[in-house]
C-alpha cells in the first residue's frame, strides 16, 4: 500500500500553526517523522488517524480518500497514541475483547483466537488474566500495538511508542515493530534518533510544522561524509565557536563540551578533527536553524 500526504496545513484556534504544506510519500514498512516536542507530529498523526480536520491538503490510502471517508479508513487502522491510557481494573484479554468487539469482530471465538494470538505476539499472553493497572510501562506499550493489530490493519501509527521505556523494553519493542512493518505501512513519530535509525528505511524530519528533510537514513548520513568535525572545548569559550561556525550539537563529557560542527571545507583548522558522520548529525544539521542553538 502507499500513503500520500499531500500540502496538508492545520492552524489551531489559538494560532498555532501546526502544520504547514506537509507533503510527504509513505510505502510499505517503518517510516519515520523525526522531530523535537511541538515540531506537529502528533498533530500530523491525530490527522492520518481521522481525529481531526485539516484546514487543506488531502491524504490517500492507495485510492482512498483519508479526509472524506473517515469511517471507511478506521477499518484498515491501527493506532497507539502518544498518551495511551488503560483501564486499570480490567484484565488485558478482556479488554482486547471489547476492542474486537467495537471493531466489528462478532463471534466469541473468532474474537478468543485473534485475542489469544495477539497477546502471543506481543509477549502478553501469560499475563492476559492480570489488570492492566498492574502492567509496567513496557507492557502496557505492547498491549497498546496489541489493540491497534485488531482489525488486520493496513496502516498503524505509533506515536513516541518508546518514550520512558528501559533498554529491554526498548529492544523488545523494536523487535516487534520491525516484524510489523514487514506487510504494512507503520508510521514511527519520534524524537529520538536511535529509534528512526534502528527500524527505518525511511523517514522525514519535521519542525515548527513544515518537512525539513525526507528520504532514507543511510543516503542521508552518506551526504554528510567529510563534512561533520569535532573537538573538545571548555564550556566558556562555546559562543566563540558559535560564532564562527556551524555547531549543530554539544555533549558533555568528563567536564569538557564536545562540540560538532558542520563545514564543507577540505578540513578544519583549530584542532578539529575529523568525525563520522551519524544520524543525530543529519537531525541536527536540519533543525538547527530552527530552534535555539542553546539547547543544542
Amino acid at each position: 500500500m502507499k500513503l500520500v500526504i499531500d500540502s496538508l496545513s492545520k492552524t489551531y484556534a489559538n494560532g498555532v500553526h501546526a502544520l504547514k504544506d506537509v507533503t510527504l510519500t509513505m510505502n510499505n514498512g517503518m517510516f519515520g517523522l523525526l522531530g523535537p516536542n511541538g515540531a506537529g507530529k502528533s498533530s500530523l498523526m491525530r490527522t492520518i488517524a481521522t481525529l481531526q480536520e485539516a484546514d487543506k491538503g488531502s491524504i490517500f490510502l492507495d485510492e482512498l480518500d483519508v479526509l472524506r471517508t473517515k469511517t471507511h479508513v478506521r477499518h484498515l487502522l491501527g493506532y497507539l497514541p502518544q498518551e495511551f491510557g488503560v483501564y486499570p481494573k480490567i484484565p488485558a484479554d478482556k479488554m482486547l475483547d471489547h476492542i474486537a468487539r467495537l471493531k466489528g469482530i462478532g463471534q466469541a471465538g473468532e474474537r478468543r483466537d485473534i485475542v489469544n494470538g495477539l497477546l502471543e505476539k506481543v509477549n502478553l499472553y501469560k499475563d492476559r488474566h492480570r489488570h492492566l493497572g498492574t502492567y509496567s510501562g513496557g507492557m502496557k506499550q505492547r498491549f497498546g500495538i496489541a489493540q491497534a493489530l485488531i482489525g488486520d490493519p493496513k496502516l498503524i501509527i505509533v506515536d513516541e511508542p518508546t518514550a520512558g521505556l528501559d533498554p529491554a523494553e526498548r529492544n523488545r519493542f523494536y523487535n516487534l515493530l520491525s516484524q510489523l512493518g514487514q506487510n504494512t505501512i507503520v508510521i514511527l513519530s519520534t524524537h529520538i534518533v536511535e529509534d528512526v535509525s534502528t527500524l527505518c528505511s525511511s523517514f522525514a524530519i519535521i519542525c515548527k510544522g513544515e518537512v525539513l528533510y525526507a528520504g532514507d537514513p543511510e543516503k542521508a548520513v552518506a551526504a554528510l561524509a567529510g563534512a561533520i568535525y569535532s573537538k573538545a572545548i571548555d564550556q566558556a569559550d562555546i559562543q566563540y565557536y558559535r560564532n564562527i561556525y556551524k555547531v549543530i550539537s554539544t555533549q558533555l563529557r568528563a567536564g569538557k563540551l564536545h562540540i560538532r560542527v558542520l563545514s564543507r571545507e577540505a578540513e578544519l583548522q583549530d584542532g578539529f578533527v575529523a568525525a563520522e558522520p551519524n544520524l543525530e548529525d543529519v537531525y541536527f544539521s536540519n533543525i538547527a536553524t530552527r530552534v535555539d542553538v542553546n539547547t543544542l
